[in-house]
């Protein structure tokens, strides 16, 4: 008779330190389970193996307090399985509500681009202050009308003007306060 079926009697006939005794001697086996099945699930899964081997071990050796409930170790590997399965599809059902998300697609912040409402300045005065920058620096006037007025993201910006990302980043971030300056002036 193994560790684990003796156990498994203990928890039954009432010992309440048996469950204890129990967990870090299944534990390893029961990630690994959890890890089998994770695997398995669709890109975006947010249950981590840790939590479903918990959860999988608390539905177990909660539900199964009666004497006939076990039959060894192969059984209560094989119930640990069905709850991780059932947790792992309520996860799924869940998440398909539309409460919870629904038929939508997590994706990045780097895959979408977010769209700002454009401010409403003055085009005559922002025109005022372009012409001024352009004194200054005429790349900095540059990458403004390619941002602003055409609508380009930073790095489209940045190829077009060949220059780097970090580069176009700190030219763009110069140009909105020179300009925020200017136009607070006026």
């Amino acid at each position: 008779m193994s560790d684990v079926t003796i156990l498994l009697s203990r928890m039954v006939s009432g010992d309440g330190s048996a469950a204890a005794e129990l967990l870090p001697i299944v534990y390893d086996e029961l990630r690994k389970l959890a890890r089998s099945k994770l695997a398995r699930e669709e890109s975006g899964q947010t249950l981590q193996a840790t939590a479903l081997v918990h959860e999988a071990y608390l539905r177990v050796v909660g539900d199964h307090q009666d004497a006939e409930a076990w039959n060894g170790r192969g059984h209560f590997f094989a119930a640990a399985a069905e709850s991780m399965r059932r947790i792992l599809v309520e996860n799924a059902r869940r998440k398909q509500r539309i409460r919870h998300g629904g038929d939508f697609v997590r994706r990045g912040l780097d895959e979408v681009e977010i769209a700002a409402p454009e401010p409403r300045e003055d085009l005559i005065a922002l025109d005022a202050a372009l012409a001024k920058l352009a004194l200054v620096d005429r790349s900095a006037v540059t990458l403004v009308q390619l941002r602003y007025f055409a609508g380009l993201t930073l790095p489209e910006a940045a190829e077009i003007l060949n220059i780097s990302l970090r580069s176009a980043d700190r030219l763009w971030a110069y140009s909105r306060a020179w300009l925020h300056q200017e136009l607070q002036c006026q």
